[in-house]
């Protein structure tokens, strides 16, 4: 079975047919449990995201802040595999028909084998990979095995990104572009920043792929004022949140669609 690539290639193009930048959500696999964060990902999509990302939680999570390192421990101290991640895909997929994503770091994928995970993501109706830590220049093997699977290769790109290193990952990338607002973790904050509108501006000029800003979004105002320069607004950490603070799974089921619809709002202009 090929992957979902050209379903989130559409669902991107689709959102901008409409004049609006797309929404995408970022939820752990296995958190609070696995049926849970699977129950989590549809919430998502019913409040209005258009593509979700997986996160494989990872015991060294370089990129993400104290919020998503607290559903990652959770996750972890549950039990939880790839194989269990692959659930999580392919039920959010079969219940929604809309894309989803994995965000991993390289580890897990490089111990679990390249050509069996592309495979069993590709199987599980996945759309592709967000890969953080992934130099460009390593990753001819991942990229291969991901092209003949049909799924797509997302790199992150940083205010740091001199012009022509943007240029070389995002010549290797396919998807869209993770165009990361600031230097630093994940988290909510106050603002997003100017260096993010500078960020996909510079990143546009190297190339025809959708641009998506994440890091720092986490609310309607914020999402707008992404929306306006973005084709996509990426919000991880407020979600996460609203599970971790809710006192039972259905009350964070609820507030990840609330926040959904909030969100779906802010992108359209509405809020």
């Amino acid at each position: 079975m090929s992957g979902n690539l050209q379903l989130l290639s559409d669902t991107l193009a689709g959102a901008r047919a409409e004049g609006r930048a797309a929404l995408i959500a970022y939820l752990p696999a296995g958190f609070p449990s696995v049926d849970g964060g699977i129950e989590a990902v549809k919430a998502a999509f019913d409040g209005g995201a258009d593509v979700v990302e997986v996160g494989l939680p990872h015991s060294d999570p370089v990129l993400d802040g104290p919020v998503i390192q607290t559903a990652d421990d959770i996750a972890l101290r549950g039990g939880l595999r790839i194989k269990d991640v692959m659930r999580t895909v392919r039920e959010a997929f079969e219940a929604t028909g809309k894309p989803v994503l994995v965000m991993t770091y390289w580890n897990p994928i490089y111990i679990y084998g390249v050509e069996r995970f592309t495979t069993e993501l590709a199987e599980a109706g996945g759309a592709g990979c967000i890969l953080p830590d992934l130099p460009v220049q390593e990753s001819a093997e991942w990229r291969q095995h991901a092209e003949k699977n049909g799924l797509g290769t997302v790199f992150v790109v940083a205010p740091s990104s001199q012009d022509a290193r943007l240029a070389t990952i995002t010549a290797a990338g396919s998807g869209f572009v993770y165009a990361a607002s600031l230097m630093g973790v994940t988290g909510t904050r106050e603002s997003v920043g100017n260096q993010a509108k500078e960020l996909v501006e510079r990143t546009r000029s190297t190339t025809d792929l959708p641009v998506c800003v994440g890091l720092g979004v986490s609310n309607a105002v914020q999402a707008r004022e992404v929306a306006g320069f973005a084709d996509g607004v990426i919000v991880g950490s407020a979600f996460v949140k609203r599970m971790l603070d809710a006192p039972d799974e259905k009350a964070g089921l609820e507030g990840v669609r609330a926040l959904a619809a909030e969100l779906a709002d802010g992108v359209r202009g509405t809020k």
